[in-house]
């Protein structure tokens, strides 16, 4: 397993992540000013995702990715 495909992988474990804080914190929000960072956040994370979506794609197509374990299998 590369390291750059490691990398991509925890890139989109992060956005898994701040997708979750986005949404739960936009419903405990008690204000405008946490509704505007909670939408960036959001806004953020779903950009980030599709460019490391792109490169993950771009990596299965030059052959180098290569599947990771799940979650208790290493």
């Amino acid at each position: 397993m590369k390291r750059c495909d490691q990398n991509i992988q925890s890139t989109l474990e992060v956005v898994k992540q701040m997708i979750k804080l986005a949404e739960r914190g936009d419903a405990d929000r008690e204000d405008i000013g946490c509704g505007i960072l909670y939408g960036v956040l959001l806004d953020s994370a779903y950009k980030i995702k599709k460019i490391a979506e792109e490169e993950r794609k771009a990596h299965i197509d030059k052959g180098w990715w290569k599947e990771f374990p799940k979650k208790g299998e290493m």
